[in-house]
């Protein structure tokens, strides 16, 4: 068995990975980066602004989540037409994801400028947290749209394995961010100091300078990807449409509900208070971040992976699949060691914390080393193969019964319940990623992932 993968995954293989991994990579620390960036700079303020950019952080994430959930219908299909040289098909599949996805935008904008402090609500009972984070909230709300477009654009380039591509837009639009949080949070160059207001007007405009950037030049070269017209009305039809969605809606359930229960263990991990729920706050760009490499390597995988399912390579992707399995769980070990040595650094750019909550993050980003470790095996499972091959159903049931029936039930009864110390409960939501390494690991030996979805 072991000589088989590694007879497939040597060479041109490995290299396609890491060639495709290291921009999505990348672009996953700039896209994390945004909130580390607002919570950095916002926390030279005060631990209460670190909280509500936090929690609002977090559920613009969820919508986020959705947005990337949405797109994965597209992601498949383009893969597989691409693995099977039809570009038309990756160039009509692109319009069609890039159509769905901010009809959905519309939808999560809409329902956080309506409802930002029932949403902040949700986490915390602090009447200044919750009126700073629902300020933030409906100006970010926005965003959501360059989200969906910038997204769109990126299933297509992953396709056709030019990730680099947005990846450069990515940088252009961080950096734009930095810059304008500079000016707007603190006042400078001649301009208001708005705090957390200027933080989110921020985030609009740089995710606008990005999707402009991006979309002007696949227009101005005549990319494959710089749909028209015609191209949209060709996959306004039933039967496109249906197949899109009978994709991406078991994802996107799958996704709301993940990361739905990410909002979720927010919610539990506020009964502890401002103090935890900073700390919580913390913990979250920096855990973004330290998985950006995981998030590249299941990404690049799935893009493999469907590659060779659209070119009816089988027995070649089984073995892939396991090799891909155990390389994540290399480089997972190789992050954790990273993250472990460099946490004095990580940890003292938030100088707004007070000597508890620093305490306990200390305590937070040593439990988060360990569940590194632990998830990189179903992060690339489930992202990276079983989706690849749309087994969506299969992700959707295994993440809800993890999550939902014994992950958060058993964290809110430590918490609520018995009372258990912050870091205690931060542990307990590792339980999921335990539970998910059988079900992964026995669904890829089934080999039931393995199918050809661009055939008639």
């Amino acid at each position: 068995m072991l000589s088989q993968v590694f007879a497939h995954t040597k060479g041109d293989f490995l290299r396609r990975l890491v060639a495709i991994a290291l921009p999505i990579t990348l672009q996953s620390i700039m896209f994390s980066s945004r909130g580390l960036v607002d919570v950095l700079m916002l926390g030279q303020l005060g631990e209460a602004e670190i909280a509500a950019v936090g929690v609002a952080a977090r559920a613009t994430f969820v919508t986020t989540i959705m947005l990337v959930g949405v797109t994965t219908g597209g992601a498949l299909l383009t893969a597989q037409y691409w693995g099977a040289g039809n570009q038309q098909g990756v160039r009509e599949s692109t319009a069609l994801t890039w159509l769905v996805t901010n009809v959905f935008a519309a939808i999560a904008a809409l329902f956080f400028i309506l409802f930002p402090h029932q949403v902040m609500g949700v986490t915390t009972d602090s009447l200044q947290v919750n009126e700073l984070g629902s300020e933030y909230l409906v100006i970010t709300s926005v965003s959501m749209f360059a989200v969906a477009n910038v997204a769109s654009m990126a299933v297509g380039l992953r396709a056709m394995h030019k990730p680099g591509l947005s990846t450069f837009f990515s940088g252009i639009g961080i950096l734009s961010n930095v810059f304008l949080n500079w000016v707007l949070i603190f006042g400078n160059l001649g301009f208001p100091a708005m705090g957390i207001t200027g933080a989110a007007i921020a985030t609009v405009i740089s995710g606008a300078i990005e999707v402009a950037t991006l979309y002007g030049y696949l227009y101005f070269k005549k990319h494959l990807l710089a749909f028209n017209i015609s191209d949209m009305k060709a996959v306004l039809r039933v039967d496109r449409v249906s197949r899109f969605l009978k994709l991406s809606l078991p994802t996107t359930l799958n996704f709301l509900a993940w990361a739905g229960g990410l909002f979720a263990y927010h919610a539990i991990m506020g009964q502890a208070g401002v103090q935890g729920l900073a700390a919580l706050s913390v913990m979250t760009p920096v855990e973004s971040i330290s998985l950006s490499l995981l998030i590249g390597m299941s990404n690049a995988a799935a893009v493999l992976v469907g590659n060779q399912l659209g070119a009816k390579r089988y027995d070649e992707v089984y073995y892939q699949a396991i090799g891909l399995t155990l390389i994540s769980i290399l480089v997972g070990i190789c992050v954790s060691v990273i993250l472990y040595f460099s946490q004095g650094l990580v940890l003292g750019a938030f100088s707004a914390l007070t000597e508890e909550t620093r305490a306990l993050t200390d305590q937070f980003i040593i439990i988060l080393c360990v569940g590194i470790v632990i998830r990189s095996l179903p992060m690339t499972a489930i992202v990276g193969v079983l989706r690849a091959g749309g087994d969506v159903k299969f992700c959707l049931y295994q993440d809800v019964i993890a999550q939902w029936v014994i992950g958060i039930p058993l964290a809110a009864f430590a918490a609520i319940t018995l009372g258990w110390e912050p870091q205690w409960v931060y542990l307990l939501f590792l339980t999921e990623e335990v539970i998910k390494w059988g079900g992964s690991i026995y669904r890829i030996n089934s080999k039931k992932w393995m199918r050809n979805l661009i055939e008639n």
